[in-house]
């Protein structure tokens, strides 16, 4: 059984199946597509397929290094036979994109067995933070734990409203920063508020603007101090949500939150709106941060756990690759 038969079949077992099918159609259509056009012109693993190929990865947004990665690869690979068939090359670079995620295993969600797991959300104006932050609270309200906001995202125009607004929605309170203020204050009374009123899960709203990288690092370096202090071991999970339609650009925001500080995972929203999936991969193979979530439509249920065969299989099912 071929690497994408075996996928197709975990696949088939899934509950979430059509979220991801739905999340991920323009992406499949495209990589897909193009993909499949290569089987025309295939005489092998030559220098102009491994060329087209590697334009095909770029315009997915796997980017240059990975792309090279996986071309190095697989022109290796078929060194070992005298002849290789299209569904053979394209079942190896399934599993290739599946052997350069899973190089660095991916750590579980920390959570505080004793008290309060705090949970940071960073990211740019613009990314869905807050509205993930929503979508994150509701799913763990529905599985019985208490949660609360703290609206600490204070120099974005908006910020707290916005969340303020979702706390009367979702029945869930809400710790407010002050507009323009410092917030690791907001911080501080959140997690005290965790503590006094028995909550489960604090989500808080942080750093929402791309600044210089030691004013960055500042800002968030107190905040991790402040709820450190309050409660032991906090923040537990530093989670960075991004915009999958901005690719490359989501890359680079990225890379300057890594070096600000200490990242646990990633949180891709918007991916029913993109056909350049491969910004996964990219993303594991550069910084090593696993992506944790996936925002595969506009509704609280869209929000998905990451699956990687399901992501991988939702990408390439269009492929003629069944062996």
């Amino acid at each position: 059984m071929s690497f994408l038969s075996k996928l197709k079949e975990k696949f088939t077992k899934k509950q979430d199946k059509g979220q991801y099918l739905s999340g991920f159609a323009r992406s499949r259509q495209s990589f897909s597509d193009k993909l499949n056009g290569l089987e025309h012109t295939f005489n092998g693993v030559d220098d102009a397929f491994l060329e087209e190929l590697t334009i095909i990865l770029l315009e997915s947004d796997v980017g240059i290094e990975t792309a090279d990665l996986i071309c190095d690869h697989l022109k290796d690979a078929a060194a070992d036979y005298p002849v290789v068939s299209f569904r053979w090359a394209m079942n190896f670079l399934i599993e290739e994109m599946r052997a350069i995620y899973d190089e660095v295993p991916d750590a579980p969600m920390k959570w505080h067995e004793d008290g309060t797991t705090v949970i940071f959300l960073e990211g740019v104006n613009g990314s869905g933070k807050t509205t993930t932050a929503a979508k994150l609270a509701k799913m763990w309200k529905e599985q019985g734990k208490k949660v609360a906001f703290v609206a600490a995202d204070t120099f974005r125009a908006g910020a707290i409203a916005q969340l303020a607004l979702w706390g009367e929605r979702l029945d869930i309170p809400v710790i407010k920063g002050i507009e323009n203020g410092d917030p690791s204050a907001a911080i501080v009374d959140g997690c005290r508020y965790a503590k006094q009123n028995q909550i489960d899960v604090l989500i808080c709203d942080t750093a929402g603007r791309l600044q210089n990288k030691a004013g960055l690092m500042r800002e968030l370096s107190k905040m991790n101090r402040v709820s450190g202090r309050e409660i032991e071991g906090a923040p537990h999970n530093v989670w960075l949500v991004l915009d999958a339609t901005t690719g490359q650009n989501g890359l680079a925001q990225a890379q300057q939150f890594y070096d600000a500080t200490t990242l646990s995972g990633i949180i891709l929203t918007k991916m029913d709106g993109t056909a350049k999936g491969g910004i996964v991969i990219a993303i594991k193979h550069k910084l090593h941060i696993p992506v944790l979530y996936l925002g595969l439509g506009e509704q609280p249920q869209d929000l998905r756990p990451f699956d990687l065969d399901a992501y991988l299989y939702s990408i390439s099912s269009g492929l003629n690759a069944d062996e």
